[in-house]
């Protein structure tokens, strides 16, 4: 027989979606691979698709009930990124099938973007920058800025990724204060009881938690007060941890400083409302878009999957 008419035994697996062509290329080496995202017959693909025991997807495009039930055999799915908002967890506790995620690799490159942020809200860098593209000599308009260092920094979630923007204000010279569920007994930053009291004492917030119902609006309009006409919010986590409308009514009231974005409640969608306001930083949830985060959250999705494959225990499943 030759190597053309030897049969495929490589497992099956389904791309959802989100998928970068790279990845979707290095997938094709291992295993035969459904791209659901590219069929212009949906159902006609799952029914071909109907043996395949394991599903790759990204925290953005998840998986819903439905294509869970046209796959009858899904034991597993491996999830690119460390959220996972969008799969249908009942779904798959339903069937009892495992989901994995990829933790922890975004840590680095996040944490670098909430202090870039945060120094172009407080220097007034993004302002500025438009100005000069305009052709304005924005000196005059800006006026003086303050400075960052030394400034009381509040973290809420301290995390992976709040652990590393905490090292990162330690050059700064900047007091750090956080809030968690519960205090951390391996650092020796200040603990607040709620969010309200650590705005109340911090120069800048960056929001750095985890999304979900729990943590929902946890950034409210009392938060954002507390934080003041001086202070400044910067959220690298889920868009629904603050309340937008809140956030909103604050900045155009001048009740808060200036709010740095990378996240939003309705993404893609960029509320107009911020998107004209100057002391407003906004990036399109690409805090963790580098060439090295995607390769290294790949390479764990991967160790995922192939785990799972081998009947091994999966290195980041999601309890």
């Amino acid at each position: 027989m030759t190597a053309q008419n030897r049969p495929d035994t490589r497992p099956e697996i389904v791309a959802i979606g989100g998928m970068a062509d790279w990845m979707l290329a290095e997938l094709r080496l291992r295993y035969r691979v459904h791209d659901l995202a590219a069929a212009t017959d949906r159902t006609g693909l799952l029914a071909q698709a109907a043996q395949a025991r394991a599903a790759v997807t990204t925290g953005a495009v998840g998986i819903e009930a439905d294509t869970v039930r046209r796959l009858p055999q899904l034991a597993m799915l491996a999830c690119f990124g460390t959220g996972y908002d969008k799969v249908d967890r009942a779904a798959l506790a339903q069937r009892g099938i495992a989901l994995s995620n990829t933790p922890g690799v975004v840590a680095t490159c996040v944490a670098d973007h909430a202090m870039g942020l945060l120094i172009a809200l407080v220097r007034r860098i993004a302002h500025a920058d438009r100005l000069a593209h305009a052709g304005v000599w924005g000196k005059p308009v800006i006026g003086l800025t303050t400075r960052v260092s030394g400034k009381r920094l509040g973290i809420l979630g301290l995390g992976d990724i709040g652990v590393r923007v905490a090292q990162r204000a330690a050059g700064f010279e900047m007091p750090i204060g956080y809030h968690n569920r519960q205090p951390r007994a391996d650092v020796t930053h200040s603990y607040f009881g709620s969010v309200r009291e650590l705005a109340e004492w911090a120069d800048g917030l960056v929001v750095a938690c985890p999304g979900g119902a729990a943590t929902r609006h946890l950034v409210d309009a009392a938060v954002l007060d507390a934080l003041g006409p001086h202070g400044v919010l910067v959220n690298v986590a889920r868009g629904s941890v603050v309340d937008e409308s809140a956030l909103v009514a604050a900045l155009a009231a001048g009740r808060l400083g200036g709010a740095a974005l990378d996240v939003f409640d309705q993404e893609p969608g960029i509320p107009a409302a911020l998107a004209g306001l100057d002391n407003v930083v906004l990036t399109p949830h690409l805090a963790g878009s580098t060439r090295e985060t995607w390769r290294d959250a790949f390479d764990l999705m991967c160790a995922n999957l192939a785990a799972f494959l081998a009947g091994e225990p999966l290195p980041t499943p999601v309890r």
